[in-house]
């Protein structure tokens, strides 16, 4: 069998913003899923609430460790604007959050209503836009089985 990629050792280990960022993608997708009308079986929505929670407190955690937001001091991180760089960043963390809140809805049942819906849209489009993530949810066909 031919290996492809790189040798074992040169692979580094996985970090935990690897994992954060593999889990929230996973998440954005399957919340795109949802908004296609895609059907959410059992296992699909505990991976859900599972990947929801996660999120959420990675990026709770990511968010408090922003210096200058929460010490409002640009000293602390040198090299960094504290206006614009950090506050993006502050503010992707909360959107994140507030993603993960909305899929943990999604996935109990409680995201109901178009106004909840395109909430949960533009959520998305602006976490996607941030990550220039860029996912068509008609691309993924085998999600309509599950």
């Amino acid at each position: 069998m031919i290996r492809f990629g790189p040798a074992v050792r040169e692979m580094k280990s996985m970090s935990s913003e690897d994992i954060f960022s593999s889990r929230l993608k996973l998440l954005i997708i399957m919340a795109k899923a949802f908004l296609k009308d895609c059907p959410i079986g059992k296992y699909r929505k505990q991976a859900i609430i599972e990947n929801s929670h996660f999120v959420f407190y990675q990026s709770l955690k990511l968010s408090s460790e922003i210096g200058p937001i929460k010490n409002d001091d640009s000293r602390t991180q040198p090299g960094r604007a504290a206006t614009g760089e950090l506050y993006e960043e502050y503010f992707f963390y909360q959107r994140t959050q507030l993603l993960a809140v909305m899929a943990k809805a999604l996935a109990e049942g409680r995201l109901k209503g178009k106004a909840r819906r395109k909430a949960l849209q533009d959520n998305l489009d602006r976490i996607c836009e941030t990550l220039t993530f860029n996912f068509h949810i008609k691309d993924v066909n085998f999600l309509k089985v599950a």
